[in-house]
């Protein structure tokens, strides 16, 4: 398998497949592939797991289908192009080391990486579109490729180590990490809600990419010129509504 990721505002991850090859996706996520792929979907997770490993997979911001993608009768190609701005990031996957991602980072994986919710927790926020604060699991034994937008920020915190992270730009981060809600009193938040401004606290060992543009943020910063454009709030809302939930 080989796997390039072309462009660089709006990236392609491209794998060229040798016969027998497979890779996984969310459902939906084709761009483009040869003929000679064959598409399968499933439930279950790579390695099993079924039913139940399906729903883990919702709860953490996934679908309940996932794509599998394989080569048959010779090599084969197929393409998945980034939603947003932004950058696809090559991570390797192992015992010792999963990773956990925004709710819709997981782009494609190798067979053998297992999807499952890491975090889902209620926030009051209009900000996430009523979802609250997702985050997924990547485990197991291959590679997988993460969507990240805007541009990215690497630091590696030292043990006992915290960084305070706005929810959206929290892109992905080391299983060692240790993460939690937390409440900064004395400004009153009107996206959040009530008094507070809500943050992440990511707290070392380990590497955490911080992402810049969330969506949620973008289409915060639309809504003036969408509902001008729209004509009023109801189509303004309903676009604005329909980022905010992808």
């Amino acid at each position: 398998m080989q796997a390039n990721i072309n462009g660089s505002t709006m990236p392609v991850l491209e794998m060229q497949l040798a016969p027998g090859e497979a890779v996984i996706t969310p459902h939906g996520e084709l761009s483009w592939m040869s003929p000679n792929i064959t598409m399968t979907q499933t439930t279950g997770g790579p390695n099993g797991g079924g039913f139940m490993n399906s729903l883990k997979r919702v709860a953490g911001g996934g679908g309940l289908f996932m794509t599998q993608y394989q080569a048959t009768n010779g090599p084969g190609l197929v393409a998945f192009a980034a939603k947003v701005p932004g950058h696809i990031v090559p991570v390797d996957i192992h015992p010792q080391r999963s990773m956990l991602v925004h709710r819709h980072g997981w782009l494609a994986s190798t067979p053998g990486v297992n999807v499952s919710v890491a975090l889902q927790q209620s926030i009051r926020s209009g900000l996430f579109g009523g979802d609250g604060f997702r985050l997924q699991r990547l485990e197991g034994q291959g590679r997988a490729w993460i969507e990240l937008s805007g541009e990215l920020t690497r630091y590696n915190l030292a043990p006992g180590q915290t960084m305070l992270v706005h929810p959206g730009h929290v892109g992905m981060f080391d299983q060692t990490v240790q993460f939690s809600i937390t409440t900064v009193p004395g400004i009153r938040n009107k996206i959040f809600g009530g008094d507070g401004f809500l943050l992440v606290a990511l707290t070392g060992p380990g590497e955490i990419v911080l992402q810049s543009m969330p969506l949620p943020n973008l289409a915060h910063a639309l809504l003036p010129y969408v509902g001008a454009e729209a004509g009023g709030g109801a189509a303004a809302s309903t676009f604005v509504g329909s980022m905010l939930r992808s």
